[in-house]
């Protein structure tokens, strides 16, 4: 694929880039050299390569998903404006 003036003033009124005139010309030809390269990238055979997200197979250290605090809702409350039942009471905001 090869880009022409009319496509860079399009990409650049897309991307909302203002770009001079004398530049227009190096950047077809820049912008065409990169869709060129990503053409060949298409080429490439990945069929047999396994997906990654990571260069190594390490894992993040994870915890465990468990209530470390809590069990006090009289202190949690002390700060409410209004509460009832250990629940924070708030007005009604939908009819």
């Amino acid at each position: 694929m090869s880009f022409d003036r009319k496509v860079v003033y399009n990409v650049a009124n897309l991307a909302r880039i203002r770009v001079a005139e004398e530049n227009i010309d190096n950047l077809a030809t820049e912008l065409s050299a990169i869709i060129k390269w990503v053409e060949q990238l298409n080429e490439v055979d990945t069929y047999t390569v396994q997906a990654m997200n990571n260069v190594t197979n390490s894992t993040l250290p994870q915890r465990n998903d468990s209530v470390l605090d809590g069990g006090y809702p009289k202190d949690v409350l002390a700060n409410a404006p209004e509460s009832v039942d250990d629940y924070f009471t708030v007005p009604k905001v939908v009819e």
